[in-house]
């Protein structure tokens, strides 16, 4: 694989700033504390980090309001760190992936505070401005993802703007090409600072319908998703008219044609619509698009093999020559290990969906903690640091639970993320694998996520070949791998009790050992699972 392709099959790190670590006392996590645990990262065998938002803002949704696209926020740290920060992971081989949220500013970027001053100014038309109806009320039916009406009344205009997300999140208007022309300028800077990536935060959510037509009703049984269930009014419809809108794909051309002038960079689009698979391979069609893109469908609940298989095959069906990226976790869901585990869930498991993961055709995002096998945190409603969830409680908890300091030494103060009282809390269930005891332990959750990301790089059929799934049963995930002429069988008992699965086509396998997971033997015509064993096999 050359270098300008590098991402095809990589696995990337995603850094949660706040809580990876605090380098200087005040609670929350920096910059430097990411440079003192890059060689930590390095040694992951990850090939990049994806670090989330740690611009300028007012952090009312933690980084995802942006208030100064070029600056650092001093919770974070300055420019030089950031600089250094580049420098010593470009040293260890690690490529950088930064968040950009294009979508939305901050209610406090100085593009909005000149926008709602009047209808008459150089901005007026940088944000979505709509009248009122004649008795006053919003333009349309549109609702927010953080609850309630999508529209906010601003006096000093008169008019009502359009916020997808938080309120002091209003939407830029991509209508307008001088819009559209500053946003590729703020990601040009970061492109001469010399990140090798960009992950577009809610890239579906850039354009409206100029026309301002409702949203359509959902029917109850379509409500369901990543949080969005009966407690959430967003839930309630069809986002066809303030999501996906068919203009997207233009800018995400022209965003590709600046990125393509800087070789070796990647784009990593967030989809979230009501046919993210279809979304996925619409946005990363042919060679002027998006490199990859991911969705919410392994973020959810289900988990079973004829759920997996499905949301793969679809996605392979649709995407043509696009290449996937799959994640299991991140800062927006609750912890696979809780989600996927429930109460069955120990180290086996956890090894499991770490070789589960990158056992799939795409490249892969490994959220900070899952080496780990971190769960998730209960959080009391008075510790709450999360919009979200401050608004849903007690029916959804927000997302605190996932985005708790990481553990790094199980007898000190606050697991070692801090000296003194960090933003959230570090409960003792994530002191007893803090990464101190794990790196002791040979067979930790954490050797082995090193052991398998570097037993992956020795076999290209499972970083970049095709795939294949084949028939099994309620339990078993089973799959081929092909790359030139090999073929590598796949499987995985999904279940905590010992499986056998029997073949239905007559074939000889040879065991490819050495991946340290829980085991499985090949007993022709069968193969023998342990709780959550995993086998692969040379078929001949």
């Amino acid at each position: 694989m050359n270098q300008l392709s590098w991402w095809r099959g990589a696995v990337i790190y995603q850094i949660y700033p706040r809580s990876l670590m605090d380098s200087n006392g005040d609670g929350v996590g920096d910059l430097q504390g990411i440079i003192s645990k890059l060689d930590y990262i390095a040694s992951l065998n990850v090939d990049a980090i994806w670090i989330s938002p740690f611009f300028k803002s007012p952090m009312k949704d933690f980084g995802y309001d942006i208030s100064d696209y070029r600056a650092i926020d001093p919770l974070f740290g300055t420019m030089n760190d950031f600089d250094e920060l580049i420098d010593k992971a470009h040293r260890l081989g690690i490529k950088v992936i930064i968040d950009q949220v294009l979508s939305h500013t901050s209610d406090q970027h100085a593009w909005f505070s000149e926008s709602r001053e009047s209808r008459d100014n150089a901005k007026q038309d940088w944000y979505v401005w709509v009248d009122p109806k004649e008795d006053g009320t919003a333009p349309n039916n549109w609702l927010a993802i953080f609850g309630g009406c999508a529209w906010e009344w601003e006096p000093r205009r008169q008019q009502y703007y359009l916020h997808n997300f938080l309120a002091s999140q209003p939407d830029l208007n991509f209508h307008n090409p001088e819009v559209r022309q500053a946003v590729l300028d703020n990601v040009k800077f970061w492109l001469d600072k010399g990140v090798d990536g960009f992950r577009l935060d809610a890239i579906t959510f850039c354009y409206h319908d100029e026309q301002l037509r409702d949203n359509p009703a959902k029917p109850a049984d379509k409500r369901q998703g990543r949080g969005f269930s009966e407690d959430n009014p967003y839930a309630y419809q069809y986002h066809y008219y303030n999501n996906t809108r068919p203009q997207t794909v233009g800018f995400i051309e022209e965003l590709r044609a600046l990125i393509d002038q800087y070789p070796g960079v990647v784009t990593l689009g967030e989809v979230s619509s009501e046919d993210s698979l279809a979304t996925m391979a619409e946005y990363t069609q042919g060679e002027e698009r998006l490199h990859m893109a991911y969705s919410f469908e392994l973020l959810t609940d289900d988990f079973s093999p004829g759920y997996i298989r499905q949301t793969v095959e679809e996605l392979e069906q649709s995407i043509g020559d696009g290449w996937p990226c799959w994640a299991i976790g991140n800062h927006d869901v609750q912890r696979v290990a809780t989600r996927w585990g429930r109460e069955a869930f120990n180290g086996d498991m956890a090894k499991m969906l770490n070789g589960l993961l990158c056992s799939l055709r795409g490249s892969v995002c490994s959220y900070q903690g899952e080496e780990l096998g971190l769960g998730e945190v209960e959080i009391a409603y008075e510790q709450l640091q999360d919009p979200f969830g401050i608004t849903f409680w007690p029916m959804f908890k927000g997302r605190d639970g996932c985005r708790t300091p990481m553990p790094w030494q199980h007898d000190a103060a606050h697991a070692g993320f801090s000296p003194n009282t960090p933003w959230l809390p570090v409960p003792q269930s994530h002191k007893a694998l803090a990464v101190d005891l794990q790196e002791a332990e040979p067979t930790s959750i954490l050797n082995h996520y090193r052991h398998m990301l570097a037993w992956r790089k020795l076999h290209p059929i499972l970083v970049t070949g095709d795939i294949k799934f084949i028939d099994a049963t309620d339990e078993i995930l089973l799959f081929e791998r092909t790359l030139d002429d090999k073929t590598l069988l796949v499987a995985f008992n999904l279940s905590n009790q010992p499986q056998a699965y029997r073949l239905s086509e007559a074939c000889e396998l040879t065991p490819l050992d050495g991946h340290g997971l829980p085991n499985a033997e090949w007993q022709a015509p069968q193969i023998h699972f342990e709780a959550f064993g995993c086998f692969y096999g040379w078929k001949l």
